[in-house]
């Protein structure tokens, strides 16, 4: 699974992808493989932008950590953006 980093998100993690194993499980769990198996440049930061982010999961728009991410391939992290 490939989990994408745009603006804040990126800057916080400190690059621009991460893939991780597919897996079964949540978005929530799949954010906590990424502090696991990433060195985040700013953890304290990641934590913090995560609550206001939004996520698609392949596509489809999401805020909700519980949702499901079998058979999802891409995941990407939204932070809000200025303007919109």
């Amino acid at each position: 699974m490939l989990i994408r980093f745009f603006a804040a998100a990126r800057a916080a993690v400190g690059t621009d992808e991460v893939r991780l194993p597919s897996t079964a499980g949540s978005l929530g769990d799949a954010l906590d493989a990424v502090d696991a198996t990433t060195v985040v440049a700013d953890p304290a930061r990641w934590t913090a932008l995560q609550a206001r982010c939004s996520f698609l999961l392949d596509g489809v728009s999401t805020r909700d950590r519980s949702a499901s991410i079998d058979g999802v391939a891409m995941i990407d992290v939204m932070p809000p953006f200025a303007g919109g």
